[in-house]
């Protein structure tokens, strides 16, 4: 009698077990995957680029992917922060600036041109300025001229632009310039200059290239007049807990499926022609960078 109620006992606690332990798996399975990513561009295009991003990633990862936008590249860094979002497609300095308060995050992929980026320098084509090799070329066309950057927080919009005129002309971009101004992302930057609301305007050499090869720019308002040397810029960054949310070896998982992102369409919106792995170390310059002319401490 005792040992029948002695084996009843043990096998209601083995179910007991087996029934926790498969909805924790389960719950485990059924939880989302979020990321997010700096707003330098129009939101409607960034909706539709990382909409498909998500579509593709839940299909390889087998788990529920969802993009979610945000509305400046500081609520992008305080998302990742915070793990409202656990991915991000960052620029070198965001990237920087969130790994630094995320331990163990992990910069894992970058597009192949992110190795060797740059920024273009544009200007209004009434304002009288030609095109040169050398930034101190420019120094007599420039001074004096209202200039506008992207976001504070963009690397390419307005890190590198700023460390440049910085070293070049040994001043101030607010010293320098009458006027200075944010646009907010490279798009409108683009346009800001395009219209002649500023003479001078910094922004990604890949939205440019773009925007010019869909036939959006028109060339007889606006033009380059110098390009940056090379740095390295976007990645995707990862939170280094996610193999403890989302089962070990997740990570790894995500880092292959975005190496192997092929589809023509989706590389087309970035626009990448792939992703190759990446490191914390690679973006080093642009900590360095940053912490030269004051924007890290």
């Amino acid at each position: 009698m005792a040992l029948n109620i002695i084996r009843k006992l043990m096998l209601s606690s083995f179910l007991c077990f087996t029934a926790t332990a498969t909805a924790t798996a389960t719950a485990a399975t059924a939880e989302t995957f979020v990321f997010t990513a700096i707003p330098d561009e129009d939101e409607t295009k960034l909706v539709e680029r990382f909409r498909g991003v998500a579509d593709y990633l839940s299909e390889q990862l087998d788990v529920d992917v969802r993009y979610i936008p945000v509305k400046s590249y500081a609520a992008a860094i305080s998302a990742f922060r915070n793990n409202q979002v656990q991915l991000a497609w960052f620029g070198g300095l965001s990237g920087v600036q969130a790994r630094r308060l995320v331990s163990g995050s992990e910069a894992v992929a970058q597009g192949v041109e992110d190795q060797a980026f740059h920024t273009y320098f544009i200007a209004n084509t009434n304002a009288n300025i030609e095109p040169a090799d050398e930034l101190s070329e420019l120094k007599d066309q420039l001074q004096g001229k209202t200039f506008t950057f992207g976001s504070k927080g963009s690397t390419s919009g307005r890190l590198m632009p700023e460390f440049y005129v910085r070293d070049t002309f040994d001043s101030k971009p607010e010293d320098f310039f009458s006027r200075v101004g944010f646009s907010g992302n490279h798009t409108r930057t683009l346009r800001l200059v395009e219209s002649g609301t500023y003479d001078v305007g910094a922004l990604n050499f890949q939205v440019w290239e773009k925007e010019l090869a869909d036939g959006n720019i028109d060339t007889d308002a606006v033009q380059v007049i110098w390009k940056t040397p090379a740095y390295p810029d976007y990645q995707w960054t990862i939170r280094g807990d996610v193999d403890e949310r989302f089962g070990e070896g997740f990570k790894q998982r995500v880092t292959e499926a975005l190496l192997n992102l092929d589809n023509p369409e989706l590389l087309e919106s970035f626009p990448r022609s792939g992703f190759i792995p990446a490191s914390n170390d690679d973006y080093e310059p642009i900590r360095k960078t940053a912490k030269e002319i004051g924007i890290l401490d």
